[in-house]
């Protein structure tokens, strides 16, 4: 059985990118599931960056003051070059984002290289998702700034999570259990969430660490949060 009663889900996706739903019904209908927290993170570049954080976080800001789960407005800076992922991460974080993840070098996806070190290296990064092959320099650098290494339950990019975690436990980086959800059914659940982190060869210990302890870690750091 598991260890935690709380789920956190810090990379999502709606109809402002990529996924079906719109931002308050993709929260609704995870809280209805039991989410405790949700990232609404859509796929964004330079010119939609203003407008996307502005549209989510009046969404975020209404679901809070009425229902019983912290909704977080964010992005995925997604096949960015990787020399401009500091200044935007900068950015989305100065317009308002309370989250920034950055779309790692997924072997599904023709991310450029070098994406996954830009995003370590950046005080404004929080989370680099699915983060493919994965070297340990970068799960090293991840570990002393403290960036959370993604496990993703996403198919694709989950090929990879028992390497990610492999080479995340070595370096002592902090992992994060997130759906990549694009529509209702990829939303988190207790059976899935279990499945997943053991395929990736992570035992029932490390369980409360990555769903539970890690999440509040970075809801702590969130100066935002009322």
């Amino acid at each position: 059985m598991l260890i935690y009663n709380m789920l956190y889900d810090f990379h999502t996706h709606t109809f402002n990118s990529d996924g079906v739903l719109s931002p308050i019904e993709l929260i609704r209908r995870a809280s209805i599931r039991g989410y405790s927290a949700i990232a609404i993170t859509d796929h964004i570049g330079v010119g939609s960056l203003e407008r996307v954080i502005r549209e989510v976080s009046q969404d975020c800001e209404l679901a809070r003051a009425h229902w019983n789960i912290l909704a977080i407005p964010g992005v995925e800076l997604t096949h960015l070059p990787h020399e401009a992922i500091d200044e935007t991460a900068k950015k989305a974080k100065e317009l308002g984002a309370w989250i920034v993840v950055v779309h790692g070098e997924t072997p599904a996806e023709p991310v450029e290289p070098g994406t996954n070190l830009a995003a370590v290296k950046s005080s404004y990064v929080d989370i680099l998702a699915h983060p493919g092959c994965i070297t340990e320099e970068v799960a090293e650098l991840a570990a002393g700034n403290k960036v959370f290494l993604e496990i993703t339950t996403r198919r694709g990019h989950s090929t990879t999570n028992a390497h990610v975690a492999k080479i995340a436990s070595g370096a002592g980086a902090l992992m994060l259990l997130n759906s990549d959800s694009h529509n209702e059914d990829d939303l988190l659940s207790e059976a899935l969430t279990k499945n997943v982190l053991h395929q990736a060869g992570i035992g029932n210990r490390k369980f409360k660490q990555i769903l539970e302890f890690n999440p509040l870690q970075l809801l702590q750091r969130i100066r935002r949060l009322p």
